[in-house]
């Protein structure tokens, strides 16, 4: 099982993130499952969503404190210190950057500029569906093309222009360890 972790400020869409991955997963005969994780947060707090994906049956129902990949939407998230938390030894960090992070030596990074992507393929800098597209480029969970019905159905007519940055964002991905 890999478990994912996202941290975004509300309204970026990180709830929303997970759900799309776990669809497209699913849609590929894995088994998925997605968390929100908010409070009386408002657009603009830190929140976090979780999301797991399997070959089997997923019975665990919690948060994902122990994540194989963490996914940064907001990469000022990262001067607070928590967010690497809980981080697996091989984990993988997937940040929304122009250039490298800095992050603890080890870790596995990849980054994309997906709010210059966002704002150029669709017009805002909601960057949900370009931070997929880095996420499976670091860690090919499922397929590209298994993003495009979900994104169709979540997004109606925004869906294709959507399911064109995430396959932008996933050539611009840039992976280091």
């Amino acid at each position: 099982m890999v478990e994912i972790r996202f941290h975004g400020r509300g309204g970026q869409g990180a709830v929303t993130s997970a759900e799309l991955l776990v669809v497209a997963a699913i849609n590929e005969g894995k088994y998925g499952l997605a968390l929100p994780s908010f409070g009386p947060e408002r657009r603009g707090a830190p929140v976090m969503a979780f999301a797991r994906i399997s070959e089997s049956p997923i019975r665990v129902r919690s948060g994902v404190w122990r994540p194989d990949i963490i996914v940064v939407l907001d990469p000022g998230l990262l001067k607070n210190g928590n967010v690497l938390d809980g981080l697996k030894e091989d984990g993988v960090v997937v940040v929304n950057a122009s250039e490298r992070p800095s992050l603890p030596e080890g870790i596995k990074v990849a980054w994309v500029n997906a709010t210059q992507i966002a704002r150029e393929e669709l017009g805002l800098p909601i960057t949900n569906t370009t931070m997929l597209g880095g996420l499976i480029k670091a860690v090919p969970l499922v397929k590209v093309e298994s993003f495009f019905e979900p994104f169709i159905k979540r997004f109606g007519k925004m869906g294709e222009k959507n399911f064109e940055a995430l396959k932008r964002a996933y050539e611009e991905t840039r992976v280091e360890r």
